[in-house]
């Protein structure tokens, strides 16, 4: 029975090379020899004719160093910075995100190298690109307001803050519905799994704020959030609080309207309204309230039969209250800059 040395181990082939050159020098037939390990008779002529050349250690098993890359470690670099903080569009592709088709396609655009969607695979995690959920950026954002708003703006808002002895709070408006898409969960398969879930459709909109030293304050509502709503809201906020209050927004209409600007002014310095620069949700700790609130709430625990969202939704913010410690974590996003001291 003939066997293929290419299923054999690295082990398994060294020891037979061995003692089949041993048995050789011993006296016994080579196309015996070879017959009795069940090899191709002409196997193992090359193994003497290199032992006769360079001694019995030809014979140690060797790893293999496998094909050659096809790409040099510059060209690797190369496809890096192509990658690293671009956008496929920005070299013609039609598709915004990367997947390894699209870079295959760009190494051969601009390379010349053609390379398997598995080896571009290879090639990513070499590089330490993994796949990651993209953040949005609008369009409309302005990249010089936001380094100014970093580097400037607010550290001059913790100064005035800390001479003042006031309160920095972030506010952040969210709406939430029963339907939300719930989040993934195991099952066999090709079977979908079933949630059931109440078929009530409900929503609630909530209103917060947070320190980096893990305060919190919050409200659920209904309806459209207007300045006169709003105003209302900024007088709970404030409520018996001896410590002044500076408030960071983003630009809602809401928070922009004259009856808001007197309410300010009516407080005589216990309340002072600034505004983040535009298009920027992610320099405001408190949207990372609301992140939690859907991943972790209805996403994960769906509605059961006749439950109130709006409870729901009151309960989950009471926790948040109650965590200063989670609450002091929103600061600590990558994209946050804020300190916690």
């Amino acid at each position: 029975m003939n066997v293929d040395g290419r299923t054999l181990s690295h082990e398994v082939s060294e020891h037979i090379r061995v003692m089949a050159v041993r048995r050789v020098r011993g006296g016994e037939r080579p196309s015996e020899v070879i017959k009795s390990f069940g090899l191709c008779r002409t196997t193992i002529y090359p193994w003497l004719r290199k032992v006769r050349r360079r001694g019995e250690k030809v014979l140690k098993a060797r790893k293999h160093r496998g094909p050659q890359p096809k790409l040099s470690s510059r060209q690797k670099q190369q496809v890096r910075r192509w990658i690293n903080g671009k956008d496929p569009r920005q070299y013609g592709f039609d598709f915004g995100l990367w997947t390894r088709k699209v870079v295959g396609s760009l190494i051969e655009e601009r390379l010349g190298i053609t390379v398997g969607i598995t080896a571009v695979g290879r090639l990513l995690a070499e590089l330490e690109i993994t796949p990651q959920k993209p953040l949005r950026r609008a369009y409309e954002r302005d990249p010089v307001a936001v380094e100014t708003w970093k580097a400037e703006r607010y550290p001059a808002l913790r100064k005035r803050a800390k001479r003042r002895g006031a309160e920095i709070f972030f506010l952040d408006e969210a709406g939430i519905r029963s339907d939300a898409p719930p989040g993934r969960t195991w099952g066999p398969k090709g079977q979908t799994p079933v949630v059931k879930t109440s078929g009530k459709r409900q929503s609630v909109n909530a209103i917060s704020a947070v320190t980096a030293r893990g305060a919190f304050w919050y409200a659920t509502f209904t309806g459209r959030l207007n300045a006169t709503r709003f105003v209302e809201f900024l007088r709970v906020l404030l409520g018996r609080r001896r410590r002044r209050v500076m408030l960071i927004v983003d630009g809602h209409p809401s928070h922009r309207a004259k009856m808001v600007a007197s309410h300010v002014a009516e407080t005589k310095g216990k309340l002072e309204i600034y505004f983040l620069p535009g298009y920027a949700p992610d320099l405001n700790p408190d949207e990372f309230v609301w992140n939690h609130v859907k991943k972790n709430g209805i996403c994960k625990k769906p509605l059961r039969r006749d439950e109130s969202l709006r409870a729901r939704v009151e309960k989950d913010l009471a926790d948040i209250k109650a965590d200063p410690n989670l609450v002091r974590s929103f600061f600590r996003a990558p994209s946050v800059v804020y300190t916690t001291d």
